[in-house]
């Protein structure tokens, strides 16, 4: 499933493909399932018991990409970034284009024709183009269009000691969480809630947290891991094969300490990997949902992913199925612990 999850194209504002596949593996296992207007799926299960609360799990389903936004006269392709992306990973990448998946390549004019002072500094974006082997402008048209959509062009592989490379496991991990934690049953209500364009501004989460209101929220994502060379220990946020791990705060998002004590004390009890974050750099929808209505308590759990936001992102196997299982932990004990976080006089 993971393969199939990110080897499909949804780039912020595209998810169709991608929702329809979550749609579709959802309907056994939901109570009831909503799909707002912004492309957002909102699935609710019944608990074995009324629930006090509102509960929550999230994950978004769009990755980082492009869109087109020129056709030049010599068939070349302008774009723009849709997500943050480095512009110095994108050299001789390949990427598909729309709905055909348009084969192209991202290019710049060869290092022999660059100035002393261009081969010397980081190429951006906005002086390279995508060549899709078109003569011309009137030919590229008849394959592509300006606002088509691009992917990076990259295949799950598993290689190494139980790790493997793909595109978007930010967030498709969190996705492949959410379709094994819906399949379990739970004493609590929970809705599962699989988000758009959270990496273009947290936005589908906005829709969805001030829908729901929910009290708390466990969120599922990716995270940089930097066990790689040239990085002082203190700063490698997450490493690989040390777990799932948890996020104290982030430029988003302050992480409920109640929350976050809960799901240590449930990986304790149980015996669970876990790690936690040495960093605070990034953000992700518990930004949107922790501030939304009169607030709700989030938490989350990240994959550490080595090269995010690339082609070639990489995790270890055994990360992922820590997470699926801490994950699971947590929603199962929900009854056991009291969120309310009121003060009251």
């Amino acid at each position: 499933m993971l393969k199939f999850l990110t080897e499909t194209n949804a780039v912020s504002g595209d998810e169709d493909l991608l929702s329809m596949f979550i749609l579709n593996e959802i309907k056994p296992y939901a109570t009831d399932i909503t799909v707002d207007s912004m492309g957002n799926i909102i699935a609710f299960k019944k608990g074995k018991r009324d629930s006090k609360l509102v509960h929550m799990a999230a994950a978004h389903m769009d990755e980082v990409g492009f869109i087109i936004t020129k056709i030049e006269e010599n068939g070349f392709l302008k774009f723009e970034e849709v997500g943050g992306i480095s512009d110095q990973i994108l050299l001789t990448q390949r990427v598909e284009i729309g709905e055909k998946k348009i084969n192209g390549i991202i290019g710049v004019k060869a290092v022999h024709l660059q100035s002393k002072d261009e081969r010397k500094s980081l190429i951006k974006m906005k002086n390279m183009y995508i060549d899709i082997g078109a003569k011309n402008k009137e030919d590229a048209q008849k394959r592509v269009k300006v606002g088509d959509y691009v992917s990076f062009c990259s295949k799950y592989t598993e290689f190494g000691s139980g790790k493997i490379k793909a595109k978007a496991l930010d967030d498709r991990v969190g996705v492949y969480t959410l379709l094994n934690l819906i399949k379990d049953d739970y004493d609590e209500d929970i809705y599962f809630c699989f988000t758009v364009q959270e990496e273009v501004g947290l936005r589908g989460a906005k829709i969805v947290s001030h829908r729901l209101c929910a009290d708390t929220c466990l969120v599922l994502e990716g995270t940089n891991a930097a066990d790689v060379d040239g990085v002082p220990e203190y700063k490698k946020v997450t490493k690989l094969g040390d777990g799932p791990a948890l996020s104290i705060m982030d430029r988003a998002s302050i992480s409920n300490k109640k929350y976050n004590d809960f799901i240590e004390s449930v990986a304790k009890k149980e015996g669970y990997k876990y790690q936690y974050k040495k960093t605070v750099m990034g953000g992700n929808d518990a930004g949107s949902i922790a501030t939304a209505a009169n607030g709700c308590a989030t938490a989350v759990i990240s994959l550490p992913t080595r090269y995010i936001h690339s082609p070639i992102s990489v995790a270890q196997k055994s990360d992922i199925d820590d997470m699926v299982t801490l994950a699971k932990g947590v929603l199962k004990n929900l009854h056991k612990f009291d969120f309310d976080t009121k003060v009251r006089f």
